[in-house]
């Protein structure tokens, strides 16, 4: 089905025609409930979209569109476990990585949910044996540094999860995924081999840039011990490949087991989140799948007027779609979560960078807003100028806890203060007036006044969503990611694509593995005149 084409995308484009022209200042003065009307609390998340350019009539012609779209039976039949991914004729169940106790998910009528559970088991005990003591290195240390080897969902998830949450007082965690050889080589030097472990993240043992990682660092450590036992000792691997693992030197019996009905940038949830889970513990793990499964809850079940994630998709789609914004800014006023923005990149950019519908036809409309972003305070003395004054229109989301790691104080009061501020001053900006008649009482003469209010003007009506929570743990960390991640979902469904391939990704990683022949001595191939050249300039250095 062509969204475009149905009566609720004709009425949304006809209210954005009215809507489109009101200032958010205005709708503010007059609508005194508008804060309550459009915030709500879900779990540990109090979400406060009054900032947007909304009514109440667009928030009903949006759920009108979700249900022209079919998004309530897509909903049911994810969790069903029906095979939802067509092109790669797979379920989708990143769902039941978070599914508690005595909960059934079927695939092809099989219940997925106890391979699950073993493996969650498996994870526990490795967790409780590296962390007290009594998996050793192969010398008899003790380990005291954890490298996570992987790319993609294997390395944004984990990387991201552990600098929210760990606290640095216990197992030590870094994380590797360029083949730039800074990267890993840069990571060995400052560790000991007596104590690193190694965790190599792969589905199929097989992914370039991780094997090649790993192999660098199965040969750092072979230096240091000599015997090639030791590898068995300071490597595990989260991967389905038995065989490959076992040709690594991995001994099989500590490979992860993952599935083929979760993707990558979905993965965090299971196996592919052991070194988070050796970093902060199991129990902060299985607290962070309890806050997934929230709100895999409230999701599920909530009509999509008041449905957190269902809401703000529908409303990404009312700008991107409707208003042009070609963009969507994360700010979280949170140091730990430093490296959310490039996991939500991936995460919405690869699901729905699509240009084809399900059925292999044209998507009408464009999808996949660009996702970008960076932490307060940081970002207010970079990018966000653009923001101010820039004429882009950028909906902006701020994430901020009541507390800090470190608490409450000062220094956490002068945080808020900059991140409420910082969406009041998109929303309302500053008029001619204001900003003239400001610097007259500061005493500047009137020449001046006329010749610096275009500069300090600010148009406002800049849309952003506040998330507040109270404190950034494991339980709040899982309901912000999968607040997202069933985000990206719905809007997949609105634009009727599929959100959970990427065969974007395949073509450049299949010239790569030609052009490295060519760039080791292998025989030429054809390539335009750019890319000859390129690589015989390369050759020649």
């Amino acid at each position: 089905m062509d969204i475009t084409r149905t009566r609720a995308w004709h009425d949304l484009r006809d209210h954005h025609r009215e809507v489109a022209p009101r200032h958010l200042r205005d709708m503010f003065a007059t609508d005194p409930d508008r804060s309550t009307r459009f915030s709500l609390q879900v779990g540990d998340l109090f979400i406060d979209y009054s900032k947007q350019r909304i009514e109440p009539r667009t928030i009903e012609l949006l759920a009108a569109l979700a249900g022209e779209a079919g998004l309530e039976s897509a909903v049911a039949a994810m969790f069903r476990g029906d095979r939802i991914n067509t092109t790669e004729d797979r379920a989708v169940l990143h769902t039941a990585l978070r599914g508690g106790a005595g909960r059934s998910v079927c695939v092809d009528g099989t219940d997925v949910m106890p391979a699950v559970e073993t493996v969650r088991a498996r994870m526990r005990r490795f967790v409780a044996a590296v962390r007290d003591g009594t998996w050793r290195g192969f010398g008899g240390a003790r380990i005291s540094d954890v490298v996570n080897i992987g790319i993609g969902g294997s390395h944004l998830g984990p990387h991201m999860a552990a600098t929210a949450l760990a606290d640095g007082s216990g197992i030590r965690t870094h994380f590797v995924a360029n083949v730039d050889d800074a990267d890993i080589r840069g990571t060995l030097a400052a560790l000991d081999p007596e104590t690193t472990l190694f965790v190599v993240v792969s589905k199929t043992f097989t992914t370039q840039e991780t094997t090649a990682n790993a192999e660098v660092a199965r040969d750092w450590l072979r230096r240091h011990f000599v015997d090639s036992a030791a590898v068995a000792r300071h490597f595990v691997a989260v991967s389905t490949n038995l065989p490959a693992v076992r040709a690594f030197g991995i001994d099989p019996g500590n490979a992860f087991e993952m599935w083929d009905w979760v993707g990558g940038r979905y993965s965090l949830w299971s196996a592919v989140g052991l070194t988070l889970a050796l970093a902060i513990g199991m129990d902060g793990f299985e607290e962070m799948l309890a806050g997934a499964r929230a709100i895999d809850d409230h999701f599920r079940t909530t009509p999509f007027t008041a449905n957190a994630p269902a809401l703000l998709a529908l409303i990404g789609v009312w700008y991107h779609n409707f208003f042009g914004a070609e963009s969507h800014c994360v700010v979280p006023y949170e140091e730990g979560l430093r490296f959310l923005p490039a996991y939500l990149q991936q995460l919405d950019m690869e699901s729905n960078g699509k240009r084809v519908r399900r059925d292999g036809s044209p998507v009408a409309a464009t999808t996949g807003p660009i996702v970008w972003g960076g932490t307060g305070t940081n970002s207010q003395h970079a990018f966000f100028q653009l923001l101010h004054q820039g004429g882009r229109l950028i909906p902006v989301d701020f994430l901020l806890g009541r507390e800090g790691r470190y608490g409450a104080g000062p220094l956490h009061d002068m945080l808020a203060a900059n991140c409420f501020a910082q969406a009041e001053a998109l929303m309302r900006g500053r008029s001619a007036d204001e900003t003239a008649a400001g610097m007259r009482a500061s005493g500047i003469p009137a020449d001046r006044v006329e010749a610096l209010t275009p500069h300090r003007t600010f148009p406002g009506n800049n849309p952003s969503t506040t998330i507040l929570y109270s404190r950034l743990t494991p339980r709040v960390l899982g309901q912000l990611l999968t607040l997202y991640e069933h985000k990206v979902f719905v809007q997949g469904i609105i634009w009727g694509i599929n959100s959970f391939d990427q065969w974007g990704v395949e073509l450049g990683k299949q010239l790569a593995g030609t052009i490295l022949g060519e760039l080791q001595g292998g025989p030429r191939q054809a390539h335009d005149a750019s890319t000859a050249e390129l690589i015989a300039r390369y050759r020649a250095s």
